[in-house]
């Protein structure tokens, strides 16, 4: 059995939606010029163009296929029917430095071309198009194009050194606010996986900046919401000066972190001379576009070329040498082997361009007898789970598996790889199966068990990140030393989100119910039923200082349910359960705090601070409330929860040891002691271990205290000196009565007093 670990791996950024993600250290080129007055055009999947940096010994090159073979150009004229004459509305917008392609990350139907006009397609350049341009009313003075970025359904240009925000699908133009000085450029990453709040977050992150500019000179400012509005962004220690610099002064060389990435991003070109002799001699090279991990490059000369850029290996091969250059041409990717070189036309009737279009089967081509090519050693690389995106929750593991099938007599070595190795670890596993094919191929499956590094134990806690911090990282298996062939093998990606898990609930065990037991009716508890709490027994402030008038509470049973039964004179804690999805986990051991919502406080707690072991004084319901924004059940949470265990914390040290804990769980036994008062209790609970969980975990539910006898109106130490008095003054009486002449003569009129009453009686 082979086994492959991994120690560290490139840092990505996932794209789900275009297939395997991309590094985040490469973002596609920011409008340089080439060298010598050269254009390049470029459309940049950053996975390829980091690893071009380091293929200088490993590359290939082909002999050309005839141009004959290469496509057969249409023009598309769609929109031009009914004589509907539309016209540009609005300064029309340019992009001075050569041509290029910017598509969305997350629909491949849409797309900007960016050259001496700028179009912005909605279905993948299939219908004519009029020139964007941003209307005159924002008065952006020269409407030259420097950047563009997609950030969900948003366009964002930077015009004339100001950002602009165009909703494409209501047509509505704004500027961005926050932004201060001229910028150049602006930038972001993308994630495709809808509803995911990390991918929001990431998605919303922007930067602009300027560039060429010293780097106590510039400026960055960072958005949060996806580029309406921006901040003066500041550096924690995340970027280094040095690098600042390059990213102020060249604008091959840029890294901006996002707060959420997983590390800098950057966009680079390499040095093309160094990489293959034959772009040496293409003097005058035009578009290159890249795609997940292929790359097509074509030249003024009439050559196209396509390489295979991969993590241990790149090809590039000469498909085409003929009439194939067109005047603003761009590359695009429309497909898995499938490229286009497009180029929009003038029209002379008409203000709306027409785009021509010269489809490429590069996997057709690549087969052909010409070439030569080997042919590729995998027949399947494949999984279910692939292009998802996954939670690793803290204390949880992934299980991934993948089929493998090789090429008959090949032995091809699968490789895993994993983005931001400091937070996520992996252990791969491969073997053969029972069953090969019908043709006798073997079928491999690979096992990939992914959890935190931290938990892994092999690292050197220097290598490991904070386990606290939620991070993102992505899995990548490909193939080592792949052949240019493998055109429609391409590697597999999985975006793993270290943070919570959305489907993970608490719930609190609810065997015994007042309702079960007879003492509440559920039918009266569901007709708007309320309760009273005392004055005496309740502060709606919850500092636990008595109340003006009593509070009447309407009992919610929708969201309460049958209130949980509690015998008032035994101590007492909730049980609480861990479920996912509709599937129950453990029961809960981590440490938690309770707080009633309507500010009962007739409870205690059975510890203190010196009997739970604390070294500092212990956080309190009192000082959270003190210091925290939020006031009330949700202020106390896994965010400020510090344990009074910790040495290395800012709590003070231990004054009062006799202070209650109010901390269950965890390490303790602490309970709850509930006073001689018969009612309803509402509690809201909420995990605070901060190793628990990533999540938020928290739950609000009811109990009913019963058992406990009415509180006496005479204090009892009263009622003893009353009855000891009583029995005192009877014996005084009875001896008054029976000793004393007085007495006698009292005894003789009740006497008599009885034997008229008998007389009267008989008559």
């Amino acid at each position: 059995m082979l086994r492959i670990q991994a120690a560290q791996g490139a840092a990505m950024c996932a794209c789900p939606g275009t297939g395997a993600p991309r590094p985040v250290y490469a973002r596609p080129a920011c409008g340089a010029s080439a060298r010598g007055g050269c254009r390049a055009v470029v459309a940049v999947s950053s996975e390829m163009l980091v690893l071009m940096l380091v293929v200088a010994a490993t590359a290939r090159l082909w002999a050309p296929v005839g141009a004959s073979q290469l496509c057969r150009i249409r023009t598309v004229r769609t929109g031009k029917v009914f004589n509907v004459i539309q016209q540009v509305q609005g300064d029309v917008l340019y992009f001075q430095s050569g041509t290029r392609l910017i598509k969305h990350a997350c629909d491949k139907n849409i797309a900007l071309y960016l050259g001496k006009h700028v179009f912005l397609t909605r279905d993948n350049f299939e219908s004519s198009l009029l020139p964007l341009a941003i209307p005159t009313s924002m008065t952006v003075g020269v409407p030259e194009v420097t950047s563009a970025h997609f950030a969900n359904a948003f366009l964002l240009l930077v015009v004339n050194g100001k950002v602009y925000t165009y909703a494409y699908k209501e047509d509505v133009w704004q500027i961005a606010t926050g932004i201060q000085h001229p910028v150049s450029h602006i930038s972001g990453d993308n994630c495709c996986f809808v509803g995911n709040t990390f991918c929001t977050e990431i998605n919303n992150s922007i930067f602009a900046y300027s560039r060429g500019e010293q780097v106590s000179q510039t400026t960055i400012y960072s958005s949060e919401n996806g580029g309406i509005s921006f901040t003066n962004f500041t550096f924690k220690n995340q970027v280094s000066s040095s690098e600042l610099s390059r990213c102020t002064r060249d604008p091959r060389f840029c890294p901006l972190p996002s707060p959420n990435s997983t590390s800098p991003s950057t966009a680079s070109l390499p040095d093309w001379k160094k990489w293959n002799p034959g772009f040496a001699r293409a003097r005058h090279r035009a578009p290159i576009s890249p795609d997940e991990h292929t790359l097509a490059v074509l030249t003024k000369e009439d050559a196209l070329y396509f390489g295979s850029l991969e993590f241990l290996s790149n090809s590039i091969i000469q498909l085409a040498e003929g009439s194939v250059w067109f005047p603003e041409a761009v590359l695009m990717f429309s497909g898995v082997g499938m490229l286009d070189i497009l180029t929009p036309l003038p029209d002379a009737a008409f203000p709306t361009f027409d785009l021509q279009k010269c489809p490429i089967n590069i996997q057709a081509i690549l087969m052909g007898p010409g070439l030569q090519v080997k042919q590729c050693k995998i027949e399947l690389l494949e999984s279910r789970l692939e292009s998802e995106m996954y939670t690793i929750d803290m204390n949880s593991k992934l299980n991934l598996s993948f089929t493998l099938i090789p090429r008959l007599g090949m032995s091809p070595i699968p490789l895993v790889m994993v983005s931001n190795p400091y937070s996520l670890g992996l252990q791969a596993s491969i073997y053969e199966e029972a069953d090969n094919t019908f043709d006798g191929n073997i079928v491999y499956k690979l096992d990939i068990d992914l959890k935190q590094q931290h938990h892994w134990g092999r690292a050197s806690p220097n290598f490991t990140s904070s386990i606290k911090r939620p991070t993102i990282s992505t899995l990548t298996v490909d193939i080592a030393n792949r052949e240019i062939s493998c055109v429609d093998m391409k590697p597999l990606s999985m975006l793993i989100s270290v943070g919570c898990d959305l489907e993970k609930k608490i719930v609190v065990q609810n065997k015994i119910s007042a309702c079960s037991k007879g003492i509440l009716d559920p039918v009266e508890l569901q007709k708007n039923y309320s309760y009273v709490i005392e004055k005496e027994s309740y502060d709606s402030s919850y500092q636990g200082q008595r109340s003006d008038e009593d509070l009447v509470v309407q009992y919610s049973y929708k969201d309460l349910g049958c209130p949980r039964l509690v015998y008032y004179d035994t101590p007492w804690k909730p049980v609480i359960e861990l479920w996912r999805k509709s599937d129950f986990q453990e029961i809960v051991s981590a440490e938690y705090v309770l707080l009633e919502v309507n500010g009962v406080f007739t409870y205690s707690y059975a510890m203190t601070a010196g009997s739970a072991s604390c070294i500092n004084q212990p956080q309190n319901w009192t000082s959270i409330l003190e210091t925290s924004s939020k006031k009330g059940p949700f202020s106390w949470n896994r965010e400020n929860y510090i344990s009074c265990r910790d040495s290395s914390s800012n709590l003070t040290a231990l004054e009062w040891p006799d202070a209650q804990y109010q901390v269950l769980g965890g390490l303790t036994d602490n309970e709850i002691i509930f006073d001689q008062r018969n009612g309803f209790y509402i509690f809201h609970l909420s995990i605070v271990d901060p190793y628990y969980s990533y999540c938020q975990l928290e739950t609000t539910f009811s109990i009913y205290v019963y058992g406990a006898y009415p509180r006496r109106a005479i204090p009892p130490e009263a009622a003893i000196v009353l009855l000891v008095s009583g029995l005192l003054l009877a014996v005084w009486l009875a001896y008054l009565v029976l000793h004393t002449e007085e007495g006698h003569r009292c005894q003789q009129c009740c006497a008599s007093l009885c034997c008229c009453g008998c007389a009267r009686a008989r008559h």
